[in-house]
């Protein structure tokens, strides 16, 4: 049970930044209010209740303005008294100076435009996560440790972070995904990551499929980028530059995303981030399709029965 004193009492942590403005159309609604707990938790409920548990005392949702208030009700006001909670708002019209967009264009800018829309609220390190992934407790952990003992920069660098996954505990039974595939160095730092659109869990493994349907075996157990990135405030300015250069190169068009492990793999390649890479053994759970939901209630009611989760999140 988890006790509203537990905020009261936690030491400043750093913020969970939670991405909950897409629509899910694979899905076919918003799954970021699809309740999957015992109670008709989300999942997203779960990745709060175990950021509280490792020691994150703030978290900020991306969101739209168009579902704000159900949001609010049916999601965050089950845990508001346990952790401060703030919002920011992706929107087109929020760009950085001399940006635009096609006035006809109605889908959003992508991941890291998402986490630029955070910029004026969080000025603490941070954890970045999708609302629609559940990591386990054992990566939280990961993130506020790493947060713990590391420094803002080294040798001039942004000192950035990121909880990787293997390939293989990633993939949906249910069709193809889209995940971001690790190139990883022997100190365990990113090199590059390789944005693969449409792989496909089979018995022989994982499957890519590239242009005219090539196809590409990858490593059951590479290093897989799940978007939870571990960033601290300056990487704000370092993203609005590039999502600048994007917006005015014409590159973005109606449909193009700016993607946020493709801007942070920039960085690195420049040479003004390292991003160290803590590997997760947590079994990742997701819903990209409506057939995963099964999985999901199923997996978080064996969890629950082990004593992981209580029945009630928020009793």
């Amino acid at each position: 049970m988890m006790d509203v004193a537990m905020r009261e009492n936690k030491e400043k942590g750093p913020t969970l930044l939670v991405l909950a403005a897409g629509m899910g159309s694979r899905y076919g609604g918003l799954k970021q209010l699809d309740g999957v707990g015992a109670n008709g938790e989300t999942i997203l409920e779960y990745a709060v209740y175990d950021a509280i548990r490792a020691g994150f005392t703030k978290v900020v949702f991306v969101i739209r303005r168009d579902f704000e208030r159900a949001f609010k009700e049916q999601v965050t006001a089950r845990f508001e008294q346990m952790i401060e909670v703030d919002y920011a708002y992706q929107s087109m019209d929020d760009l950085p100076e001399g940006c635009g967009v096609d006035p006809m264009r109605s889908k959003p800018l992508g991941t890291g435009h998402a986490v630029w829309a955070a910029r004026s609220i969080i000025n603490e390190p941070f954890a970045v996560i999708n609302a629609d992934d559940f990591y386990g407790a054992k990566s939280y952990e990961m993130a506020v440790r790493y947060f713990k003992r590391s420094e803002e920069r080294v040798e001039g660098k942004l000192n950035l972070g990121l909880v990787g996954f293997e390939l293989m505990k990633t993939l949906s039974a249910n069709g193809t995904v889209s995940r971001g595939i690790c190139s990883v160095n022997d100190a365990d730092q990113l090199v590059e990551v390789v944005e693969h659109t449409r792989i496909e869990k089979t018995a022989s493994g994982p499957l890519s499929y590239g242009k005219e349907d090539q196809t590409a075996s990858l490593s059951a157990d590479v290093v897989t980028s799940m978007n939870f990135f571990l960033l601290r405030p300056p990487v704000f300015a370092a993203m609005e530059a590039q999502l600048s250069r994007f917006l005015k190169s014409g590159l973005a068009g109606m449909t193009a995303e700016f993607y946020l492990p493709e801007a942070i793999g920039k960085m690195v390649k420049e040479g003004r981030a390292e991003v160290g890479v803590l590997r997760s053994d947590e079994a990742w759970l997701g819903i990209t399709y409506s057939e995963d939901r099964a999985g999901i209630v199923a997996a978080l009611a064996e969890l629950i029965g082990e004593g992981v989760y209580p029945e009630k999140l928020w009793a």
